[in-house]
């Protein structure tokens, strides 16, 4: 059984998007990352080193939403769940990127994409 570790509503302000003002004046993203882990050995050694340091994966995430601006959520989206895989003990990564000022010409409060990607077997 894999265990879930999730870390919400991290801010980050990036420069992508399809539109050129987008990219020129940037906007804030929020991304939501679930990622599954086998919790049971930092469980029983109570070692850092036995689970995923969540507080250096944000600096990483943050660092891959804040550099080389791209046109898509999609895009964005893979990047990130790429540096989550990037640990050996993440099986899985569920990862959401919203983009609550996205540039829609009516009332809305979110757009979320989520993806879902394994990690090496």
């Amino acid at each position: 059984m894999t265990d879930e570790l999730a870390v919400l509503g991290i801010e980050c302000y990036g420069h992508h998007g399809v539109f050129e003002f987008e990219k020129r004046e940037g906007q804030v993203f929020v991304i939501d990352l679930v990622l599954g882990i086998d919790t049971a050995p930092a469980a029983a050694s109570d070692d850092l080193q036995d689970t995923v340091d969540y507080g250096s994966l944000v600096a990483s995430v943050k660092a891959a939403v804040e550099k080389d601006p791209v046109d898509l959520i999609e895009t964005l989206a893979q990047r990130i769940a790429d540096v989550c895989l990037l640990g050996d003990r993440v099986e899985w990564a569920r990862v959401t990127v919203h983009k609550p000022d996205a540039p829609i010409d009516a009332t809305f409060s979110d757009v979320a994409l989520t993806i879902t990607r394994k990690g090496r077997p």
